[in-house]
């Protein structure tokens, strides 16, 4: 026979439960969070940005001065084929997204490391600024002796 719980062995359960709910709200609500998902969001826009980008504009230089048509295929045994093509237009993709990334990377680690400057800088001031102060001190301190 299964053990009837008790109404104080209910609430225990009830505030674990509560525990875990709250928890879980302050996990979803967290900036960083929110942040990677408005960032997925905003990849997979750009990323069809790009795709565009490859295949309207890009594909079609190829073609016109190398003559190499970007979107062939190669044909293999029992009629399957290579879509080499389509493989150079994912390459196109990545490098194009990869750079970009990369400009965005440190363009933000370039306004990150003015801000660190500036701190660095408030820093160095407050120490001297210590440092003064506490000659002063030692300084007073002699004088009253």
């Amino acid at each position: 026979m299964a053990k009837k719980l008790s109404t104080e062995d209910l609430a225990k359960l009830k505030s674990k439960s509560k525990g875990f709910i709250d928890e879980f709200k302050e996990f979803i609500m967290r900036g960083n969070v929110m942040d990677m998902a408005i960032g997925v969001i905003i990849g997979g826009a750009f990323s069809n940005i790009v795709t565009a980008l490859t295949n309207d504009f890009i594909n079609p230089l190829i073609n016109g001065i190398g003559g190499a048509e970007v979107a062939g295929t190669f044909k293999i045994y029992g009629g399957q084929v290579i879509k080499y093509g389509d493989f150079i237009t994912s390459v196109i993709n990545f490098l194009i997204m990869a750079f970009v990334l990369f400009i965005l990377l440190k363009t933000f680690n370039s306004i990150a490391a003015i801000g660190k400057k500036e701190e660095e800088e408030k820093e160095q001031k407050k120490a001297e600024d210590i440092v003064l102060l506490e000659e002063i001190r030692d300084l007073l301190k002699k004088q009253q002796k």
